[in-house]
């Protein structure tokens, strides 16, 4: 057993919220549009449920399954997702970051006047901006701190 790991209880307590708390996430991010919340929000849930498990097993654990190199391509994803669909909105409506999705059957229909009923399809583009910026904040975030615990836990 690793000097940093905690206790069996934490670390199972650990491995049974990891799952639930990135599912939060990934609501906090697909209904930014509708709600407080969004990709930066839900990314910074999605990137303290990584920091829990970096608290509950230790750094060099859970760099075995996440490296930082991991953590940086699905950040890059996430940026090359909200760069492709800002030019597929200059493709197909002249102008970048164009909400081409409204009144197309995914992601565009239109809610009606007044408040919004909860119509989760009803973002446009919003939602896949969302996702590609929760992705970058959960890449970026858990790539700073895992990096600074296992920077802060060598011995000299």
């Amino acid at each position: 057993m690793s000097e940093e790991r905690m206790s069996v209880i934490v670390t199972t307590i650990a491995s049974l919220l990891f799952p639930f708390i990135f599912i939060f996430s990934f609501y906090v991010i697909m209904h930014g549009h509708l709600t407080p919340g969004g990709g930066f929000q839900g990314g910074a849930i999605g990137a303290s449920a990584i920091v829990m498990l970096i608290v509950a097993y230790g750094a060099r654990e859970v760099y075995k399954k996440a490296s930082d190199e991991k953590l940086s391509i699905f950040e890059s994803v996430g940026g090359l997702l909200f760069v492709l669909v800002g030019i597929l909105g200059f493709i197909l409506a002249a102008s970048f970051l164009s909400n081409f999705l409204v009144g197309e059957p995914i992601f565009g229909n239109i809610p009606p006047f007044g408040s919004n009923p909860g119509e989760l399809n009803s973002g446009g583009i919003l939602p896949l901006l969302n996702i590609a910026v929760g992705m970058k904040v959960i890449g970026g975030l858990a790539s700073v701190v895992l990096i600074m615990a296992l920077a802060g836990g060598e011995k000299k």
